[in-house]
């Protein structure tokens, strides 16, 4: 029987596949500044090492842009012109020099350069799909570079339909190559507020921006009264920082519910693990919308397998990419993300019920042990290059 992520190979535009027979010996990858810390820098480096161990290191080599986008006077964000010069330069005379066989650009944004290569070098070259970023309307140098991948790796089924919904892509090539989780845990009860004494927590994880109100924070806060209503000592934890966050915290004053909401500020490594060991839940019901120039959504939801790793029910949205490795009733509830009451009624379903949240929890920790590791992201990968 196939497996969920096992990867998913399409008949190539033009008959063929890439690889096999043609010997993907040397790759060549592309990819947005590594300076900051985000999913598609993390995929980045999961990509490239990934293909370090089936290649062999000598045989892949990374070409990254050298800054952070700026922002504007205007508050929009883009990089420097000189920056994108040395990077497509840098980019170009390594492909015409070492001569690999392809290129896999990490994001749109490098993707131009990607179809440079492959206009004058002859060198074909695959895209990751993480999200947002491509279920939108694209610029014309964009959509062409879309357009001209010989393959398309994404990370989820949902951003693979949708992207080629939104651009009318013909059967396109593709893989599904979900990112493994990273993260080490260490093996605790599934419920870690067994105690007594413990107050239950709920906890979000996520970016407080205001270009990111899909997240489900607002409607999470205006659930958290009925869920005091029943469970009078629950506390809601939202670890994450964020130029949204005053308004959020205003939020809690205004409900009444603000000596019960917890703002943690951004957390990374143990801390961040001992906030998922300590919570009871993890709720997070983001929206996803595809209409209009800008749409807004989770492309994968990375936290919500970081709390499944640990143990922990989630509550996620009923549509969108989570949605497709969340199994409701098993690994949690999937709820419509814009209904306030069916969101306090999962949360207060679980925290009333010590057993099925134990069972969930261990559930999603099983199913995240046995299909998201590194060893399935590699042998996805390899299959890859293969067809």
């Amino acid at each position: 029987m196939k497996r969920p992520f096992e990867a998913t190979l399409l008949k190539r535009r033009g008959g063929g596949t890439l690889g096999g027979s043609q010997g993907i010996k040397k790759v060549l990858v592309l990819s947005p500044s590594l300076q900051s810390i985000g999913g598609v820098q993390s995929y980045t480096r999961t990509l490239t090492s990934a293909l370090e161990e089936i290649l062999g290191a000598g045989c892949v080599r990374l070409a990254t842009v050298g800054a952070e986008s700026q922002i504007r006077r205007d508050g929009s964000v883009a990089l420097k012109t000189s920056v994108k010069l040395r990077f497509a330069v840098h980019a170009f005379s390594t492909a015409i020099v070492w001569r690999p066989e392809l290129v896999i650009a990490t994001h749109i944004g490098v993707a131009p350069v990607a179809q440079l290569i492959k206009k004058y070098a002859k060198i074909p070259y695959w895209l990751v799909l993480h999200g947002i970023e491509v279920w939108g309307k694209l610029p014309p140098v964009k959509g062409d570079a879309l357009r001209g991948a010989a393959k398309y790796v994404a990370l989820t089924r949902f951003s693979l339909d949708a992207t080629v919904a939104r651009h009318a892509l013909d059967k396109p090539a593709a893989v599904l190559l979900p990112p493994p989780l990273a993260i080490r845990v260490r093996r605790a009860s599934s419920d870690s507020t067994s105690s007594h004494t413990a107050a239950p927590v709920v906890l979000t994880v996520g970016r407080l921006a205001a270009t990111e109100r899909y997240k489900g924070h607002d409607i999470m806060l205006e659930a958290w009264p009925a869920v005091l209503g029943r469970v009078p000592g629950a506390q809601y934890w939202i670890v994450g920082d964020g130029d949204d966050r005053a308004r959020l915290e205003s939020c809690a004053q205004e409900l009444g519910v603000a000596r019960s909401v917890r703002f943690m500020g951004a957390l990374s490594g143990d801390r961040l693990s001992e906030a998922y060991e300590r919570c009871s839940i993890f709720a997070m019901p983001a929206r996803t919308e595809l209409q209009g120039d800008t749409p807004e959504g989770e492309g994968f939801g990375i936290v919500f397998l970081e709390a499944m790793a640990h143990g922990k029910p989630v509550v996620g949205p009923r549509d969108g990419a989570p949605a497709e490795f969340i199994r409701s009733d098993e690994h949690g509830l999937l709820v419509d993300p814009s209904d306030r009451a069916e969101i306090a009624q999962a949360v207060i379903g679980l925290l009333e019920d010590p057993e099925r949240r134990r069972r969930m929890g261990e559930n999603a920790r099983e199913w995240v042990e046995r299909e998201f590791t590194r060893e399935n992201f590699v042998a996805r990968l390899r299959q890859a290059l293969l067809h």
